[in-house]
């Protein structure tokens, strides 16, 4: 649905409300094409409203910062809904105990959680998002998961209506959960453990440092592309299949981390996603394994 055929089923908002809206600056790959409309709603209940008001016909997705995604070049049809400042607080309940909007990010969270004393959430600070996208996702690093440590979520659903979610609700798997489609998680209550604050930052350090030996970090890049199939390593397969360095126009297999993909520089989305379905193509080839996505790609085709 173009956005020229929309400005009439627009609801009025407190928030920002932005038709044909560029996406390529929104996500790490920086390609991609336009959103149909970008809302960033002022808080809760202007979110809540919009979602109530808005023709169910229209689809809804919802944007963090992007980093494990490809918005494909023709554009993202319907509303892209960015959640910013107003949902980017993170707070202490009690002592092993944060709240966090769903637009914090997994830096600030861990942040947190060390100067409060709670341990066992470092390893968000190494997953380059917001806490929505964690929960929609079931992120995780280093042998956690946003599974082991989510206490409750409240998301708003696509009918506007505000609702608490447990991680039984959300029937989570590896890199899945069954949100609610159109759902825009708002906020999660983590629970660690009590510890220091001096082990947490050593706990911290560890994993950043790892990151930076092992990951493309400086490059413009969309992180893991694939999952780990069961008891095996997504980029040791694709190293095995001979991808590493391998190029579609201007993306090309990480030659630090070959389960990461990368922008050169003149890269499309179209570049991104063939090179990803090539990689398959060879993985499954030499080994028999068929790699799943664990990039989100969205919108037309």
């Amino acid at each position: 649905m173009a956005a020229e055929a929309l400005p009439q089923a627009m609801p009025e908002v407190r928030g920002k409300l932005t038709p044909d809206a560029p996406l390529a600056k929104l996500v790490w790959f920086k390609t991609g094409g336009c959103a149909d409309w970008l809302f960033e709603p002022a808080d809760a209940d202007d979110l809540s409203d919009f979602l109530r008001a808005l023709d169910p016909a229209i689809p809804v997705m919802a944007l963090g910062f992007g980093s494990n995604m490809i918005v494909r070049d023709s554009g993202v049809p319907g509303v892209v809904i960015r959640l910013g400042k107003a949902f980017a607080g993170v707070e202490r309940i009690d002592s092993t105990t944060l709240r966090c909007g769903g637009g914090a990010s997994g830096i600030l969270v861990s942040s947190t959680a060390r100067d409060a004393g709670i341990g066992g959430l470092e390893f968000l600070r190494s997953i380059p998002g917001t806490v929505g996208g964690f929960v929609r996702m079931n992120g995780g690093a280093y042998g956690r998961e946003v599974k082991d440590v989510l206490r409750v979520c409240e998301v708003v659903l696509r009918s506007g209506q505000r609702k608490f979610l447990s991680p039984e609700d959300l029937a989570y798997t590896y890199r899945h959960s069954e949100l609610p489609e159109g759902a825009v998680v708002i906020s999660a209550t983590f629970r660690g453990h009590i510890d220091s604050p001096e082990a947490i930052q050593a706990e911290m350090d560890r994993i950043a440092a790892a990151r930076e030996a092992s990951q493309p970090l400086r490059t413009k890049t969309g992180g893991s592309t694939f999952k780990n199939p069961e008891g095996l390593k997504a980029w040791q397969l694709v190293d095995e299949a001979g991808c590493r360095g391998l190029t579609v126009g201007g993306a090309q297999v990480s030659e630090k981390h070959t389960n990461f993909l990368i922008n050169t520089g003149d890269a499309t989305s179209s570049d991104i996603e063939a090179l990803g379905e090539e990689v398959r193509r060879r993985v499954k080839q030499n080994s028999g394994v068929e790699l799943e996505w664990e990039i989100q790609r969205v919108g037309r085709k």
